[in-house]
C-alpha cells in the first residue's frame, strides 16, 4: 500500500497555509471634526468688526440719502394751523416760522392757512399737497382732553388724516398737532420747559422737503 504524500511540518502547523489568499484591507482613516465654538466665541466673532454702521456702509459703496437743513432758499412750505386752542397753536406757529427763517427759508415761500380746528387740518393739507406748489406741508394744532370721548375722535382723525394726506399728495405732510391731557402740558410743549413742538416739526418739514426735492423727486 502506497504511503500518503509527505507534508512539511511547517506547512501543516502554519495557519497561513489554511487561509485563501485575499487582498489586505486598509483600516479607514480617522476623521476629526472641529469642536463647536462656545457662545462666548460666537459673541466675539460677531463683534464690532462685523457691524457695519451707516458711514461704513456708505464707504463700502452703499448709497445714503438724507435731507439737508442748508440751502433751503428754494423750498416751498404750506402751513395749516388750527384756530381751536389758539393760545397754544399761535405759539406753535411762531416757533415754526422762526425755525424756517433761521434755516434760510424765504418768507415768500411760506403759505399759512388757518382752519377752525384740528379735525379740518388733514383735508386742507391734502388740498395744498395736491396743488403742486409746495415741497412739504406742516400741520399744526392742539387737542386737549375733556370730559367726553370727543378728544379721542379728533386725535385719531387728525393723526390718520395727516398721514393719508401725505400718501395721497405724494409729499411730506408733517404732524405737528399736540395731543395733551391738559392746558399745562400743551403750553409746556409750545415754548415752555418741554421746548416748542412747532419748531421741531418745522425742522422735520425742512429735512423731508430737501430729501424729496433733491433725492426722491
Amino acid at each position: 500500500m502506497a504511503a500518503p504524500p509527505a507534508t512539511s511540518h511547517a506547512a501543516a502547523s502554519s495557519p497561513c497555509a489554511r487561509l485563501p489568499s485575499a487582498p489586505l484591507r486598509r483600516s479607514p482613516a480617522a476623521v476629526s471634526f472641529p469642536s463647536r465654538p462656545r457662545p462666548a466665541a460666537l459673541a466675539a466673532r460677531a463683534g464690532p468688526a462685523r457691524r457695519l454702521d451707516v458711514a461704513a456702509a456708505a464707504a463700502a459703496g452703499h448709497q445714503k440719502l438724507m435731507g439737508s437743513l442748508t440751502s433751503n432758499e428754494k423750498l416751498r412750505f404750506g402751513v395749516v394751523v388750527a384756530r381751536f386752542n389758539e393760545v397754544v397753536t399761535n405759539l406753535l406757529l411762531q416757533g415754526a416760522l422762526e425755525t424756517f427763517e433761521r434755516y434760510s427759508v424765504k418768507a415768500e415761500n411760506i403759505t399759512v392757512v388757518s382752519v377752525p380746528g384740528s379735525f379740518e387740518v388733514p383735508i386742507t393739507a391734502q388740498k395744498l399737497g395736491k396743488s403742486g406748489k409746495f415741497d412739504a406741508i406742516l400741520c399744526i394744532g392742539a387737542v386737549i382732553r375733556g370730559d367726553t370721548t370727543h378728544y379721542d375722535a379728533v386725535t385719531n382723525s387728525a393723526a390718520s388724516g395727516v398721514l393719508n394726506a401725505g400718501l395721497s399728495a405724494g409729499i411730506p405732510c408733517v404732524f405737528g398737532v399736540l395731543t395733551c391731557e391738559d392746558m399745562d402740558q400743551a403750553l409746556n410743549r409750545a415754548g415752555g420747559k418741554a421746548g416748542n413742538k412747532g419748531a421741531e416739526a418745522a425742522l422735520t418739514a425742512i429735512e423731508m422737503a430737501s430729501l424729496f426735492r433733491h433725492h426722491l423727486g
